[in-house]
C-alpha cells in the first residue's frame, strides 16, 4: 500500500536482502516474476524479463535504496553524494543543487552539506543515504538493515526518519534485524525458507 512502513524479519541468510535486491531491480529473480503496481511507466510490468535499458530507467525514476554500509562514494561532499543520481538522470546544475539541498535538510543534514563521509558519523552517513534515495522522489525506498551498524539513539532518529517518510506517502520496505524498527513499522513480513510470510 503507498506511503506504508513494510518490514521484512527473518533470520540471517533467510533471504531478506535478496528480496529487496529483486523488488528494487537490482538483481532478476532465478523463476517467477516481479510486476509493478505504481511506476506509471512501467504499471503492471514483469521487471525481470525488462531489457536491461528499461530497468535501469525504472531503478533510476521509480526506486530509491538505502544500503546498510552507505555506499556513499568517499570523495564526495554530503551534498554531491545526493546530487549523484540527479545528474545521472540529467537534472540540470542549478535543480540538483536545490534539490539536494532540501533532501539534506530534510534529514537534519543541511549543515554538514559539504562534508565528505569520513567526516561524518554512521548515522550522519545514513541519513546522507537516505537523502539520497529521496532525492529522485522515488515511489519506494527500500532499505536494506538501515540501522544495523548504529547505536540505538542513532537507530531510533533513522527509524523516526523512515516513519516520516512513509508518513508523506512514499512507500518504505525494510528488510531488519531490529526489533525497534519492526515494531515501528505498519506491517510486518517474515522471510522464512525461502518463503513470505505474515507472522
Amino acid at each position: 500500500m503507498q506511503g506504508e512502513l513494510i518490514a521484512i524479519v527473518g533470520a540471517s541468510g533467510s533471504g531478506k536482502s535478496t528480496l529487496l535486491n529483486i523488488l528494487a531491480g537490482l538483481d532478476r529473480p532465478s523463476a517467477g516474476g516481479v510486476w509493478t503496481s505504481g511506476a506509471a511507466l512501467f504499471r503492471g510490468q514483469d521487471l525481470s524479463r525488462l531489457p536491461e535499458r528499461e530497468l535501469v530507467e525504472f531503478r533510476r525514476r521509480s526506486i530509491g535504496f538505502v544500503f546498510q554500509s552507505f555506499g556513499l562514494m568517499p570523495l564526495l561532499s554530503a551534498q554531491e553524494n545526493v546530487e549523484l543520481p540527479l545528474h545521472i538522470i540529467g537534472v540540470s546544475w542549478r535543480e540538483r543543487r536545490r534539490r539536494a539541498q532540501e533532501a539534506l535538510a530534510s534529514v537534519g543534514l543541511g549543515p554538514r552539506a559539504r562534508h565528505r563521509p569520513y567526516e561524518l558519523s554512521g548515522g550522519e552517513q545514513q541519513r546522507v543515504s537516505i537523502a539520497r534515495a529521496l532525492v529522485t522522489g522515488p515511489e519506494v525506498v527500500f532499505a536494506d538493515e538501515p540501522t544495523g551498524e548504529l547505536d540505538t539513539t542513532t537507530a531510533r532518529s533513522i527509524i523516526d526518519i523512515l516513519r516520516r517518510i512513509s508518513a508523506e506517502g512514499t512507500t518504505v520496505i525494510v528488510a531488519t534485524h531490529d526489533l525497534s524498527l519492526a515494531a515501528a513499522a505498519d506491517r510486518q513480513l517474515e522471510m522464512s525458507d525461502g518463503l513470505l510470510k505474515e507472522p
